[in-house]
């Protein structure tokens, strides 16, 4: 009999216990394991500095003939950017730029300038706004042959006048002449900035550029 009554005030014990457990979990209202949420990844943050060079590949020719201020170019990132040894801008990244000043070469004087800057770089699909540094390409100046094209033109005229009719036909050709010369000067005079599709430009990150993810 003694030990029958051990072993039910040991169960009674044990039972006693398990109602204690369980009634302590229903009131802290703690959820079970199986339940808890995912903790989110945390989102890391790279900033690049202004001052960090940015080199573009053109994909189309630009031209002071051919294009305006305002027009909008695609480009290509030639060379990755890189912080802290980790890449944060892939080579081959998608650019978009503007020109920013198309000026075309005056007849037998002034240089024509093309300028382009950077708008945009893509990263991981999604187009981030950028200031950058203008790029500026000057024409060469004209020749000093386009004066003595003229020049020529004009004395040729007033030779053919004096033959022809005396001092006012040496004015009338020489008047003549000189259109004649200034014609063929500007036929080939007019000096346009070209860049060929592919070629690189070097730009410098004007204002920070934070990157996420």
């Amino acid at each position: 009999m003694r030990n029958t009554a051990t072993i039910a005030t040991s169960v009674l014990l044990l039972a006693l216990a398990a109602c204690q457990k369980t009634g302590t979990e229903a009131s802290t209202g703690a959820p079970p394991a199986a339940d808890a949420k995912p903790v989110p990844p945390v989102v890391q943050t790279v900033e690049i500095p202004a001052g960090i060079v940015i080199e573009a590949r053109v994909d189309q020719a630009l031209s002071t003939e051919r294009n305006r201020a305002g027009d909008k170019f695609q480009a290509t990132l030639e060379v990755p950017v890189e912080m802290g040894g980790r890449e944060v801008l892939p080579r081959g990244a998608r650019i978009e730029g503007h020109v920013t000043t198309s000026r075309p070469s005056g007849r037998l004087e002034g240089r024509a300038v093309l300028g382009i800057t950077l708008d945009a770089i893509e990263h991981r699909g999604r187009m981030m706004p950028v200031v950058t540094s203008l790029d500026t390409r000057t024409s060469d100046a004209h020749k000093k042959r386009n004066i003595e094209v003229i020049g020529g033109g004009a004395g040729l005229g007033a030779l053919i006048g004096a033959i022809a009719g005396g001092g006012k036909g040496a004015a009338i050709g020489a008047a003549a002449g000189a259109g004649a010369g200034a014609a063929g000067a500007a036929a080939t005079g007019k000096k346009e900035v070209e860049i060929p599709a592919e070629t690189v430009f070097r730009f410098t990150l004007k204002q920070p550029l934070e990157i996420r993810g």
